[in-house]
C-alpha cells in the first residue's frame, strides 16, 4: 500500500496499523501502488487532528481522530498524542473499509500493558482504564483483561523498586542450530565453535569493567538474566567459570532472581544443571516451542518431544525453584489441535511459568525467506483463546505482555505464572521500569530515567567476531552508561 503523509512522518505508527488490518500489504513509499492511504496531521489551537483517506480495490473510506493537546503538554507527551491521532484516524478508516475490528483495536504499540498502567494511574481506577481501552481504542474484552492484569503486575513491580537498582543481562550468542523462525543474533556452534572460548574470555573482561563502574556509581543489581542464543550451549566448565565470575563481581546472591535460559533441550545435561544450581540460579527457561515432532522438524530443531520430556526429568531432579517453558502459536505444520496437545503436556510438567508467544514473521527468518506454510490467523486465534482458558483453569495468571511487528493476526506474547512464579526481569524490561545493563554480543543496554520518563539505548555489537575485534565499542557503551547516570543525578 502506498503511504502518503502530510504534516508528519510517523511511519512506524502507520505501518503497525497497516499490518493489523492488511497483513498481506507492505508499506510503499516510492513508486506506484493501486492501494493508497493518505494520512494527514494538523496540530493547532490545542488539538491534534489526524485524517486518513483509504482507497483499495475500488472502495474508499475516511477516518478522523481529534485529540486534546494542551499548551502545557511536554514534548514527549505531545509527540505521543499526535501519533495517537494519526493511528486512530487510520484505524477508523480501515475499520470502515473492512468492516472488521482487530483484537487489539487501535492499539499498535509493543507494550499495551504500559498504556493500561498509565490509564490506571491517570484515572485512579481499573474500571475507568477499562472504559478508555474500550471506547477510545476499541480493544476487545479478552485483550483488555490481559492488558489490565499485566498493568497491575507492572505497577506492583514498580512500587518495589529503589532508584539505585538496575538489572543485568548477559548474552551468549550461540545455538546448536538456527531455528526457522529465528531472527535473533545467534551463531551455530557447529560453524563457530572456535569462537566460543575467545568470546567467553572477552566477556569476562567486560564484566570486570562493568562491575567496577556499577560499584563506582553506587548502583545495585536487582535481577540477573542470561539469554542468547542458548546459554547452555556452553560447557559445564565454561558456565561455572562465567557464573562464578559474575557472582564475585556483581554479588548475584543479593538479587531477587537469577535466570538462565536453557532453551534448547539438546543442550541440557545433568552436569550443567548441577552447575547452575550450585551457582545459585533459581530460575531456568526450557523452550520447546512445541511438543510435536513434525513441528519441531519443520522449524529446524535437532530434537523431538521425547528429548524435551527427558530434559524436564533432569530439571525436576535438579530442584530449581522456578521453571519457565515457552510455546509458540502459529508454527509451521502446527494446528489448533496440535497446539492444544502441546500446551496440555507443558502444563502437566508442573512448571510455575509458561510463556505463550505468537509467531512473528521476521524478515531474516527462514520461514519468511522460504515461504513456509503456516497456520491461518483464525487458527492462531483459536490457539491463543485455548491457551487463555486452559492456563487460567490451571491456576495461571498473566503478568507480562508484549507485541511484535509482523505477528500473525497482530496478536501478542504473554507470560503466565502461578502464584509466586513471577519473572521480575520480564516485567522490568517490558514495562521499562529501570535500567537494563546488557553485556556481551547481540544485546542492548536500556537506560531508564523514570522521573523524567526518559529512555536511551546503547546497542552492543551484534556478532561474536565483531565483539572480539572491536573492544572500543565496549568502552563507548560503558562511557555512555556513566554519562547517563551522571546527567540524571545532576538534572
Amino acid at each position: 500500500m502506498r503511504l502518503l503523509f502530510s504534516g508528519h512522518d510517523y511511519r512506524y505508527a502507520v505501518e503497525q496499523s497497516l499490518l493489523a488490518f492488511f497483513p498481506a500489504e507492505r508499506p510503499v513509499y516510492e513508486g506506484e501502488d493501486p492501494h493508497t492511504a493518505r494520512i494527514g496531521l494538523e496540530a493547532a489551537a490545542g488539538w491534534a487532528t489526524g485524517t486518513t483517506e483509504l482507497a483499495m480495490d475500488g472502495r474508499t473510506a475516511t477516518g478522523t481522530a481529534r485529540m486534546a493537546l494542551p499548551a502545557e503538554t511536554g514534548p514527549y507527551e505531545a509527540e505521543r498524542i499526535r501519533q495517537r491521532a494519526v493511528k486512530l484516524s487510520f484505524f477508523k478508516a480501515a475499520q470502515a473499509l473492512t468492516g472488521t475490528t482487530p483484537a487489539w483495536g487501535a492499539l499498535t504499540g509493543i507494550r499495551p500493558a504500559k498504556l493500561a498502567a498509565e490509564l490506571i494511574e491517570e484515572t485512579g481506577s481499573v474500571q475507568e482504564a477499562d472504559r478508555v481501552l474500550e471506547e477510545t481504542y476499541f480493544v476487545s474484552p479478552p485483550r483488555r483483561r490481559l492488558a489490565l492484569e499485566c498493568a497491575q503486575a507492572g505497577l506492583a513491580a514498580q512500587r518495589a523498586l529503589s532508584p539505585e537498582e538496575i538489572s543485568l543481562y548477559v548474552g551468549i550468542p550461540f545455538c546448536p542450530t538456527r531455528c526457522a523462525y529465528c531472527s535473533f543474533v545467534s551463531n551455530s556452534v557447529e560453524k563457530t565453535f572456535h569462537l566460543v572460548e575467545p568470546y567467553l574470555e572477552a566477556l569476562l573482561d567486560e564484566i570486570d569493567q562493568a562491575a567496577a563502574l556499577v560499584e563506582e556509581l553506587g548502583l545495585r543489581v536487582r535481577s540477573f538474566y542470561m539469554g542468547g542464543g542458548t546459554p547452555t550451549t556452553l560447557s559445564a566448565e565454561q558456565m561455572d567459570r562465567l557464573l562464578g565470575h559474575l557472582d564475585r563481581r556483581f554479588g548475584l546472591g543479593r538479587t531477587v532472581e537469577r535466570t538462565v535460559e536453557a532453551g534448547r533441550p539438546d543442550t541440557i545435561t545433568a552436569e550443567k544443571l548441577a552447575v547452575l544450581r550450585q551457582r545459585g540460579i533459581d530460575r531456568i527457561s526450557v523452550n520447546p516451542q512445541s511438543m510435536d515432532d513434525a513441528v519441531l522438524a519443520a522449524i529446524g530443531r535437532r530434537h523431538g518431544g521425547g528429548d524435551i520430556r527427558r530434559a524436564m526429568e533432569l530439571v525436576d531432579k535438579a530442584g530449581f525453584p522456578h521453571v519457565n517453558m515457552d510455546l509458540i502459536a502459529g508454527l509451521p505444520e502446527d494446528s489448533p489441535e496440535g497446539f492444544r496437545r502441546s500446551l496440555d503436556e507443558v502444563i502437566g510438567f508442573g512448571t510455575d511459568n509458561i510463556t505463550v508467544h505468537t509467531l512473528s514473521l521476521k524478515k531474516g527468518s527462514r520461514i519468511t525467506l522460504e515461504g513456509t506454510r503456516i497456520p491461518t490467523e483464525a487458527q492462531v486465534g483459536q490457539m491463543l483463546d485455548y491457551a487463555n482458558a486452559a492456563l487460567r483453569s490451571a491456576g495461571f495468571g498473566p503478568y507480562y505482555l508484549y507485541r511484535q511487528k509482523y505477528q500473525s493476526g497482530s496478536f501478542e506474547n504473554v507470560g503466565w505464572c502461578r502464584p509466586g512464579g513471577t519473572g521480575w526481569y520480564n516485567i522490568y524490561i517490558m514495562e521499562e521500569l529501570h535500567t537494563i545493563l546488557s553485556l556481551g554480543a547481540g544485546g542492548s543496554t536500556k537506560l531508564v530515567d523514570p522521573p523524567r520518563d526518559h529512555i536511551e539505548r546503547a546497542f552492543n555489537l551484534k556478532y561474536p567476531l565483531e565483539y572480539l575485534q572491536r573492544p572500543e565499542k565496549i568502552q563507548k557503551n560503558l562511557a555512555r552508561f556513566r554519562a547517563f547516570y551522571e546527567n540524571m543525578r545532576n538534572s
